[in-house]
């Protein structure tokens, strides 16, 4: 990175000082201290953003960079020179350049430059003539010694010197021209820009491959978008066609509901009116006709009355107003996707409602029991969906006060699992309501028995096997066998002939032990499961 003045000018650096006050230049700390107590200062390049610290000389200690100045110089002779002014008196514009002492020259310096004894066999070329030239750059001057070029190199120093300093500052330092050294010095910044070129190359192929990586993500994104685009609009359109469905469905309940009570509606105002004119003619015939008109008409009006009061009718509405919309309730496919929500017309009867399952009337302590509730509307058929309110309590009889924690799943079939454990034995009375009714069978009773008891022995063919051949291992079923044997053993006296528990002797593996003994004939079972 090089930096030249003018840019520090411009961002507010002190040359003679080397202090930032804005821009891009920052302090190392907050207050300014004399030279001889300040920290160093940094300044923040404006291309690279990269901490330069200044040197102890300041600003003006910084290494210029020619090139740039001579690129500048370029670009203003391109331009006809426009803002180019004479190096020597600094006013007027510039038209001829000295090659001998490269120096920018205006017309008047320049006549003054050729009548000096020193510099009249200077070669001038004009202006316009070295928008050819490559470089164009003044000689580069010792910053100490400004009258002096620098043409050595400081070999101990390692920097570029001027005769004056080689007989000054440098004066016991290794030293050499520029053009003799120039190669070893060329050589060890060629090997560098060797070793870092490959690195360019491979931040050059990063930035490539994040590139490519960008652009298919951007590509993927794109991608994804229209595909998130095409499911939304496809399944809105699904949406929207199961709404126009279920609005469909909902007015054709409407009028099938409205109808029917349309039709029981004239059939009732039908009836009235013929009841009303039968009661009406025979009131009229007991009030103001004669005895013999009233015998005479009495067949007449008696088999009138008799065949309106045979009329069968209902006095509630053959309809009800019971509809309801399941948002929850899955609905099938529609164009491929799954849709929700359902219209419902049937209404769950308490009535019709079923109890199923094993652990209906029976239970065990402290474990848990279960019944299935089947809810069905008034015509016996089964909801096929759940969100009924079903209310379940499990009381003992003896203990009303003390209900016993149930829980009831909705299978979202119509079907609801109650489970519930007991904690004792006894009868204890089920409640089970819908819609503040009880369903058919409630309340009913379930006796809850005592845990069952596991079995202490081994369900086996016979003791000899089960206890690999010890005399003192016995069972339960009382079998021995000849030689001392305290077991059973097959087809020996007392065998039950089939497989059994050692403990009790039950013929049935899933069974509850019945074993009931003294602490020695305990011991001698539990020997046996041990074995």
């Amino acid at each position: 990175m090089w930096s030249c003045p003018s840019l520090l000018d411009d961002v507010g650096v002190d040359l003679e000082g080397g202090w930032a006050q804005n821009g891009k230049v920052r302090l190392s700390q907050t207050e300014l201290k004399p030279r001889n107590q300040q920290s160093q200062i940094g300044i923040l390049c404006p291309v690279c953003d990269a901490q330069v610290d200044l040197p102890i000389g300041g600003v003006k200690a910084l290494t210029l960079d020619h090139l740039a100045m001579n690129d500048v110089m370029l670009e203003n002779l391109h331009g006809e020179g426009q803002g180019l002014v004479c190096d020597l008196c600094n006013d007027r514009e510039v038209e001829k350049r000295c090659q001998t002492c490269k120096s920018n020259l205006c017309q008047f310096c320049c006549q003054a430059h050729r009548r000096q004894k020193k510099t009249s066999y200077h070669t001038m070329v004009d202006l316009k003539d070295l928008k050819g030239y490559s470089r164009v750059g003044k000689p580069i001057l010792c910053p100490i010694h400004p009258a002096e070029e620098l043409r050595l190199f400081c070999e101990f120093c390692d920097r570029p010197v001027c005769r004056d300093c080689v007989v000054g500052e440098h004066r016991e330092h290794p030293y050499d021209f520029t053009s003799n050294v120039i190669h070893k010095h060329g050589d060890s910044v060629r090997e560098l820009l060797r070793g870092t070129q490959p690195r360019v190359e491979a931040l050059e192929e990063a930035l490539a491959q994040i590139k490519r990586v960008n652009s298919a993500l951007q590509k993927r994104v794109e991608a994804v978008a229209a595909d998130v685009q095409k499911f939304s609009e496809g399944y809105i359109k699904a949406i929207e066609e199961h709404r126009n469905k279920m609005l469909k469905q909902l007015e054709d309940i409407r009028v099938q509901k409205e109808n029917s009570l349309q039709l029981q509606k004239a059939q009732l105002e039908q009836l009235l009116a013929d009841m009303r004119t039968g009661v009406e003619f025979t009131e009229h015939l007991l009030a103001s006709g004669s005895d013999l008109e009233i015998l005479i008409t009495k067949g007449v009006v008696v088999e009138r009355l008799r065949k309106l009061n045979k009329v069968e009718y209902n006095t509630h509405p053959g309809v009800n107003d019971h509809i309801s919309f399941s948002p929850q309730e899955k609905a099938g496919q529609c164009h491929g996707y799954e849709v929700y929500g359902a219209i419902n017309t049937k209404e769950v009867d308490p009535a019709k409602c079923v109890l199923q399952g094993e652990d209906l009337h029976r239970a065990r302590e402290k474990q848990t029991a279960s019944f299935t509730v089947l809810c069905k509307d008034a015509t016996g058929e089964s909801m096929g969906r759940g969100g009924d309110n079903v209310h379940v309590a499990v009381l003992p009889k003896d203990k009303k006060d003390s209900p016993v924690r149930t829980m009831v799943q909705d299978n979202k079939d119509g079907t609801y699992c109650v489970s519930y454990t007991p904690k004792e034995p006894g009868l204890y009375t089920v409640w089970v309501c819908i819609k503040k009714q009880h369903v058919q069978g409630s309340p009913f009773t379930v006796t809850v028995r005592r845990k069952r008891r596991p079995h202490l022995g081994v369900f086996h063919c016979c003791t000899f096997c089960s206890s690999g051949g010890q005399k003192n291992a016995r069972c339960a079923c009382g079998g021995t066998m000849p030689g001392g044997y305290l077991g059973c053993g097959h087809g020996h006296k007392g065998h039950p002939g089939r497989p059994h528990w050692s403990c009790c002797g039950k013929l049935t593996e899933k069974s509850e032990c019945t074993y009931i003994g003294g602490q020695s004939t305990s011991t001698s079972l539990l020997r046996t499961v041990a074995l």
